[in-house]
């Protein structure tokens, strides 16, 4: 099994983070691999779905969650597109968020998974975060059909252009200016 705790230390020590891990998910994110909660400062690891993967699927989601840590917390090591991007998020079906102080507002565009699956995957911040883990797991367990399979799940099928996220996010500021009051 991989090694979480070695690995989750030496991150945390490289990057100068005080963070915690847990194994169990958060309400609502029963069926996503691993999310990360910057108000708690908690990377989540899905237990159950994880249990019998391979190791580097498992050093895949967990290098990937790290890298959103260090994306939330650090934000001056990473470029403009990132840290504007970890305002919105785009989801498969078109329900988006956008960060409003500590909150976020909810809003759904028109379009289904065609319109909106490569923008979830192509977000800067998911972007650079599936890039790290697959570099980092790669060091670790060497370049593997299965890794190059799993990372290319995660890579958009098309090169999402930053024109696309303007427009994409002002649609999002639009549909919830009203909440921002």
């Amino acid at each position: 099994m991989f090694d979480y705790q070695t690995h989750f230390d030496s991150f945390c020590r490289e990057n100068r983070l005080d963070l915690r891990l847990s194994f169990e998910m958060p309400p609502g994110y029963e069926t996503a691999y691993g999310t990360f909660d910057a108000e708690t400062e908690t990377v989540y690891l899905n237990a159950v779905l994880l249990h019998d993967a391979p190791d580097h699927e498992q050093a895949f989601y967990f290098f990937h969650e790290l890298r959103h840590a260090a994306q939330e917390l650090c934000p001056a090591r990473f470029s403009e597109a990132i840290r504007r991007s970890l305002r919105y998020v785009i989801q498969y079906d078109g329900v988006c968020y956008k960060r409003i102080g500590g909150e976020y507002a909810e809003c759904r565009l028109d379009g289904g998974a065609e319109r909106f699956t490569d923008l979830y995957l192509g977000q800067p911040h998911e972007t650079d975060a599936n890039a790290f883990a697959y570099a980092q797991t790669r060091a670790l367990f060497g370049d593997s059909e299965e890794l190059r399979k799993l990372y290319a799940f995660w890579t958009p099928q098309q090169p999402v252009p930053d024109e696309a996220y303007d427009a994409v996010f002002a649609e999002i500021d639009e549909k919830t200016k009203a909440q921002e009051l």
